[in-house]
């Protein structure tokens, strides 16, 4: 049984004792209430006190079955409370012992600083892919709902450099940093820069003139939702059917199309093959919208575009067919 759940119903039990003492008292001997509280309180607790009055046989024989009833119930509920406390504080620390575990081992993970509803966003979409992420909160509340969902996080707040160090920034990939306040944006992200020079980062813009900020903090990216918003708004009333194919292909939860990425790996089985020649379409009938070769990005590229190790392929197609083009791209010839 649950133990707050057994402390609820010792509780009652042992306030039902109580009840059924004082009418006991009163209708076998005709106390008045207040008496017959007195002597249950203090016979239930076995504390040796004289009786209030002098019983009478009936009253001597409830006596005694109300101590047995009473020393059980006592005994119980004591122990109920005595396991939740002690219980709660030993699942609390183990708990706190293996998330703690759990963070050591992370390598190449994402670092999420804020919960609020932009980071709640952020975590179930990684979440869903899934992704290694932990997430630095300092709201003792949302660090509750953290818990409950199950995702990993560190409480304190994400200007500190000790709370980044528990997050095993640096062993992190990238860092993103969605606090509501561009200054403590601005503020963590020189932190985590200067922790780890090789970390991405990317950061939320709220103000006007913040992304510049963010930038020359040390931000590889910056991101203003406000932005983002409005423009999204403006499409949705001048280009409604290419909003509603943007949200059909990079929905999470779609099961008609997808619209990803794909890293091609060293020794790849695609690499030294043409677009025609893979047969991606051909076989999985997935589409390549384009290819990114470093920092160059080729858009509709020709079927005799040759793939090369580090390509990043932008797909489109269904989601099984995306997962198969997944693990041909990361399996390697001599496999």
């Amino acid at each position: 049984m649950d133990p707050l759940r057994k402390v609820f119903l010792s509780l009652i039990s042992l306030s039902l004792l109580i009840i059924s003492g004082c009418v006991g008292y009163v209708l076998i001997e005709g106390w008045m209430p207040f008496d017959a509280l007195y002597m249950t309180i203090i016979t239930i607790a076995t504390v040796g006190y004289r009786e209030v009055f002098e019983l009478s046989r009936a009253g001597k024989i409830f006596t005694i079955f109300l101590i047995i009833f009473g020393a059980g119930t006592i005994a119980y509920t004591l122990g109920s409370m005595f396991q939740f406390m002690v219980e709660g504080q030993l699942r609390a620390l183990l708990g706190r012992k293996k998330l703690q575990k759990q963070i050591s081992n992370l390598k190449g993970h994402y670092i999420i600083c804020g919960f609020g509803r932009i980071g709640r966003l952020i975590s179930r979409d990684f979440a869903t892919k899934p992704l290694p992420f932990i997430v630095v909160e300092q709201n003792p509340e949302r660090c509750r709902r953290l818990e409950a969902e199950g995702y990993l996080f560190v409480e304190g707040d994400a200007t500190n450099d000790e709370i980044l160090e528990q997050t095993g920034i640096r062993r992190a990939k990238g860092l993103i940093t969605a606090v509501t306040s561009d200054s403590a944006n601005v503020f963590i992200t020189l932190t985590a820069r200067g922790i780890n020079p090789d970390l991405f980062i990317l950061a939320r813009a709220s103000d006007d003139g913040a992304d510049l900020k963010l930038i020359r903090a040390g931000a590889n990216k910056v991101v203003s939702p406000y932005v983002i918003g409005a423009t999204r708004m403006a499409q949705a009333i001048l280009r409604p059917s290419v909003v509603d194919f943007i949200d059909i292909a990079t929905g999470t939860e779609s099961l008609e199309l997808q619209l990803e990425e794909i890293l091609v790996v060293q020794d790849s089985l695609l690499v030294g093959k043409t677009l025609i020649n893979s047969s991606i379409r051909k076989d999985l009938g997935i589409i390549i919208v384009g290819i990114k070769k470093g920092d160059h990005m080729s858009f509709n590229p020709s079927p005799t575009t040759e793939i090369e190790p580090g390509d990043i392929l932008i797909t489109l197609g269904e989601p099984p067919s995306i997962k198969n083009l997944e693990t041909i791209a990361g399996q390697t010839a001599n496999r």
